[in-house]
């Protein structure tokens, strides 16, 4: 009989329940009460999340031959974030509650109590649209304040002696130093138009009311990659990108019910961008964007050239010309993406709750059993088998010799292979392959068990 499946998350708050007890995400500083925006990935947690910065970079850097990768500093000079145009307008609208001294971004409430259309409204707009309708405190329901601009970035110090001339920032955005290092990797790499350079790391922006879990947070990572192009062939290259960037996460298993294009219209573009599109996923509480790609023009390169005084032109040998390419920009979330991963995959069936995660993101890939725990020959035999399966895929090795325990707690965590040595397997030298959404088992040759893994985990 087919057991029904249904999809488990009703809420954000169900899935930090699940992850904090599954070891895959932790509250940050939890045994000093947390602080909000801040996590921790746990033994599950890291393995997954290295795991879809590996499928990125694979897919982005090693399968091209037109992009390469660089790992910038964190600590940024002041310079870079003037030039970007971060100091001026990176900033989201505030207000503060008169009573309670609660802090909100004033666009949400405007979007929640109001339904506003607040990606077209200036913050003035914002703060008349709350005053005439009275909006009141989510809290305590207290008198708000005037919106205001708030700037995200994190301001830091280089240096002893804490001054306005050793002013740093923790970079909000990984683009920026792609930017910095685009005329050193283009000669190093010998890289000809069209070429892109990649990057994973750690962003920190100074959220005003972070919240959804995962979705808004103050530390987190990116996986940008700014793709260099011509002048004039810039549709061209952000729509390829677009097509590319959706197929990567129906690769992964993500429902392409659950995913959508999200047009920014001009009244909310970003001072740089031409053009811009959100990849969104439908989380619990709705859509919200996990990757967008962006048409930057020349915008980056021109600005860092006028504020360095460096030349960041690039030289056509075809046509003997030096200007200033543009940029398409695909730039995802880490987080968010674990996060839709995560929300895609959980499901709950009559008396298990499986992850059904894409084999090539499973934090574990194989897990071993003895049938028994008692019987020294079938805990030396799969001992043996984890031995040789661990140097060919993430092991685990469980010898409580409770299998049904051990097949749910496995598939609780995303494991696609459990397999199990009883006493059959000591006489025919075989063992008992289980799948993990179908929970079919089948009997598997020693001798052929790396090559049947293989072709399901690979």
């Amino acid at each position: 009989m087919k057991l029904q499946i249904v999809q488990a998350i009703k809420s954000i708050d169900e899935l930090a329940s699940f992850c904090k007890r599954a070891g895959f995400v932790f509250p940050s500083f939890e045994i000093y009460g947390g602080l909000a925006g801040f996590y921790d990935y746990g033994p599950r947690g890291v393995e997954l999340k290295n795991n879809i910065k590996a499928a990125w970079w694979k897919s982005i850097v090693q399968d091209r031959e037109d992009v390469v990768g660089i790992d910038a500093v964190t600590v940024n000079h002041p310079k870079v974030w003037e030039a970007s145009g971060h100091v001026a307008s990176f900033t989201d609208p505030l207000v503060d509650c008169k009573n309670c001294k609660s802090r909100f971004r004033a666009d949400h409430i405007a979007k929640e109590l109001f339904d506003a259309d607040v990606g077209a409204m200036s913050v003035k707009d914002i703060s008349e649209l709350l005053k005439l309708k009275n909006a009141r405190c989510p809290k305590c329901k207290g008198e708000l304040t005037e919106a205001r601009k708030y700037n995200l970035m994190f301001k830091t110090h280089v240096g002893p002696i804490e001054t306005d001339e050793n002013v740093a920032y923790l970079r909000p955005e990984t683009a920026q130093m792609i930017y910095l290092n685009f005329r050193l990797t283009q000669e190093s790499a010998r890289l000809k138009l069209p070429f892109g350079i990649a990057q994973v790391g750690r962003a920190y922006r100074n959220e005003i009311a972070p919240r959804d879990f995962l979705f808004r947070v103050r530390e987190f990572e990116q996986m940008e990659m700014q793709y260099f192009i011509k002048p004039g062939e810039n549709k061209k290259f952000f729509e390829q990108w677009k097509k590319e960037r959706l197929r990567w996460y129906l690769s992964l298993g993500i429902k392409k019910e659950n995913l959508r294009f999200r047009e920014h219209r001009s009244t909310e573009l970003a001072h740089y961008a031409k053009a811009a599109v959100d990849i969104e996923y439908k989380f619990p509480w709705g859509w919200g964007e996990i990757e967008g790609i962006h048409d930057r023009g020349d915008w980056d390169l021109t600005q860092h050239s006028k504020v360095s005084g460096k030349d960041l032109s690039y030289f056509d040998d075809a046509t003997k010309k030096r200007f200033v390419p543009n940029v398409i920009e695909v730039s995802a979330g880490v987080d968010r993406a674990f996060l839709a991963f995560m929300c895609n995959a959980y499901m709950t069936e009559k008396e298990r709750i499986v992850l059904k995660l894409n084999p090539k993101l499973s934090p574990i890939k194989v897990a071993v059993f003895p049938l028994v725990r008692n019987d020294k020959r079938i805990v030396k035999f799969a001992g043996n088998v984890f031995t040789e399966l661990k140097k060919r895929f993430t092991a685990y090795y469980d010898a409580s010799g409770n299998i049904g325990k051990s097949y749910r707690r496995q598939d609780e965590i995303g494991t696609p292979v459990c397999i199990t040595v009883d006493f059959d397997s000591l006489k025919k030298k075989d063992v008992t392959v289980r799948d993990r959404d179908t929970m079919k088992q089948k009997r598997v040759k020693i001798n052929n068990l790396i090559e049947c893994l293989g072709k399901k985990l690979n």
